[in-house]
């Protein structure tokens, strides 16, 4: 999974950092500005320069399949937002307004493209076109109750390869020459792992301190002890 509060930006040396401009200013309720304890976190930033990169997956379970959501909806957005990100603190979208979500729905090339799994949404994957042929992996990640079924892996590499071949779908976008993707040590363990093998490759580590704020999840009390 991805958590874009920790977005680099899609530099042309691969190295830069620059803020994220979907995040709303004021603290959430979950993040109360009186909360003074923080974590370290570790954020990795990876890449592909070449659709040759990547290292396709295995065939996911019978009845899964992936879909783009072609009608911008924040009431679906957020609806995957939550449920994806809530037990690994995706917070920094909770503050936007319907118009908010709806203006990063409607961006230049965005796309969401979201895995079923027999009819029920699993997960969901979203592209953000940037200049200069670049794309952004900017979420990227399974609901608790699809985790470790072999869904995350097939999506990735559907969603990379949608990554790749965005500009024929977007005529007023440039070819895609880059591919990137940021995750953290707040997502799940697998992740890195995943990016690995579907074939991106480092080129940023870096450690930040960050309020420690309870998990969101879908609603109040989603995520226990004995949860997914």
């Amino acid at each position: 999974m991805s958590n874009p509060l920790h977005a680099p930006g899609p530099p042309e040396s691969g190295s830069a950092a620059v803020p994220r401009s979907d995040a709303p200013a004021p603290p959430g309720p979950e993040e109360s500005p009186s909360r003074t304890s923080t974590s370290e976190v570790t954020v990795w930033s990876l890449e592909q320069t070449s659709p040759a990169d990547l290292s396709a997956s295995a065939d996911p379970p019978p009845g899964v399949r992936i879909v783009r959501s072609g009608t911008p909806l924040p009431e679906f957005s957020r609806f995957l937002y939550t449920a994806v990100g809530g037990d690994v603190r995706w917070t920094d979208r909770l503050g936007l307004t319907y118009a908010q979500w709806r203006e990063i729905l409607e961006r230049p090339g965005g796309e969401t493209w979201v895995a079923y799994e027999n009819g029920t949404p699993a997960g969901f994957i979203e592209l953000d076109s940037q200049e200069g042929g670049v794309v952004e992996i900017a979420y990227f990640g399974l609901i608790p109750a699809f985790r470790g079924r072999r869904i995350g892996g097939h999506l990735l590499s559907y969603g990379v390869a949608r990554a790749w071949d965005l500009a024929e779908r977007h005529p007023d976008r440039l070819p895609t020459e880059r591919v990137w993707v940021h995750t953290c040590s707040d997502d799940g363990p697998h992740a890195m792992d995943n990016y690995l093998r579907r074939g991106f490759r480092l080129f940023d580590t870096r450690t930040e301190r960050e309020p420690d704020v309870a998990h969101p999840g879908p609603w109040p009390g989603a995520f226990t002890e004995t949860s997914y």
